[in-house]
């Protein structure tokens, strides 16, 4: 995350994603962002998970989770929702003070960073258990006037430079993302515009919160969202999204595509 210019850094409260960030990125200033802390798991908190797997609302959480209230704590519904909204909160107000190519960042935790990709890809919630977000690991989605992009997921190694936009590339200040994709998939994706990165905290231990989302926790992930720039073609306007001589727009914590999804986690505006 070092190589990457980030307009903004959001955390979640819990302790985890602020120690997470002080080795990842001790330079910066987090921001604390209550949209973005863990699942409040009420009674199952600091549970053993052999124990909750023979518990008979464990089988809604896995296959159901949109119809899951747990036991003196939240709905994973009422958990989605805020998270996406903080997310897409923070995307609009980096894209709005530095551009849609601005990259933020988000850290937060597994199941928060699994309901934001829910969201930018345009999937039910009761589908988001296919989605993996380790512990470490960026996420990055790019946000545009029409649509999200999906440019990195569960990425532990990566490099992430390929986010930023080059400089002599960069498009003009003020001018919107644009949220075409590329027909045929486009020459590739070089950089990425106004958004978020997001990676999640280490693991929860008992009794305490995960967290996490610029580097995922052991359920925690990036949320937030890498933007890329447009399709080198013939000139054409594109997504937003990069190719080899493209310029990228987007960003992952705000404006444009993320990196990292906290937000997002933070969507990009990473």
């Amino acid at each position: 995350m070092r190589s990457v210019p980030l307009a903004a850094v959001v955390t979640s409260p819990l302790i985890r994603c602020r120690q997470t960030l002080e080795l990842a990125l001790p330079e910066a200033t987090p921001t604390v962002e209550e949209g973005l802390v863990e699942c409040d798991y009420g009674a199952w908190q600091g549970q053993p998970l052999r124990k909750l797997a023979k518990d008979p609302l464990w089988p809604v959480v896995q296959q159901h989770p949109s119809a899951v209230v747990f036991p003196d704590g939240e709905a994973m519904a009422g958990m989605a929702s805020r998270a996406i909204e903080a997310v897409r909160r923070w995307d609009a107000r980096i894209t709005a003070e530095h551009g849609p190519e601005a990259i933020w960042l988000a850290c937060s935790h597994g199941d928060v960073i699994k309901s934001i990709v829910a969201d930018a890809l345009g999937i039910h919630l009761d589908l988001f258990q296919r989605i993996v977000a380790d512990p470490g690991s960026v996420t990055g989605i790019r946000y545009t006037p029409v649509r999200p992009f999906l440019l990195r997921l569960n990425d532990t190694g990566g490099d992430l430079t390929g986010l930023v936009v080059p400089r002599r590339s960069r498009r003009r200040r003020g001018r919107p993302a644009e949220s075409d994709a590329a027909v045929g998939g486009g020459a590739g994706t070089v950089s990425a515009g106004a958004g978020g990165a997001a990676t999640g905290g280490p693991p929860a231990g008992a009794g305490t919160g995960a967290s996490g989302v610029a580097t995922g926790d052991p359920a925690a992930n990036g949320a937030g969202g890498a933007a890329t720039g447009r399709p080198a073609a013939n000139g054409a306007g594109g997504l937003s999204t990069g190719g080899p001589a493209a310029g990228g727009v987007g960003g992952l914590s705000t404006g444009g595509p993320a990196a990292g999804g906290v937000g997002g986690a933070g969507g990009q505006k990473r």
